[in-house]
């Protein structure tokens, strides 16, 4: 069976290249944006099994980005993780109004993000 593959949409390239080496170790294939517009062409391109999206982004946030993707019928049934440094009320749930999937606070370890990636899986396992 293939590997699923996963987009990971940050501005930093440290957390691209954290996330990218944790799901790395755990067989999933990864593919990288550093920007909305960048995002958007990929998963276009990809039809990726999950993104990880930062909120933050130069030149779409990823709000927008998450909106964009489930208006489309192609992609609207990907699962999405927001990624944000806000840990607040209000930011959560304008992720979940946006159409996130789960939301996931940075900073985070392995484990968090392993175990943020398997509770989408439980959900959604017909996408991996």
């Amino acid at each position: 069976m293939a590997e699923p593959t996963v987009l990971v949409v940050d501005d930093s390239p440290t957390v691209r290249k954290i996330v990218q080496m944790t799901l790395q170790r755990e067989h999933i294939r990864v593919i990288t944006a550093g920007d909305g517009l960048s995002a958007l062409t990929s998963v276009a391109d990809e039809m990726p099994a999950l993104i990880l999206l930062d909120i933050q982004l130069p030149r779409m946030d990823g709000y927008h980005i998450c909106q964009i993707i489930r208006k489309n019928l192609q992609f609207r049934q990907i699962p999405i993780i927001m990624l944000s440094g806000k840990d607040g009320l209000f930011d959560k749930m304008r992720g979940r109004l946006a159409g996130s999937t789960e939301y996931l606070t940075k900073p985070f370890d392995s484990a968090e993000l392993v175990l943020a990636f398997d509770a989408v899986v439980r959900r959604c396992p017909r996408f991996l």
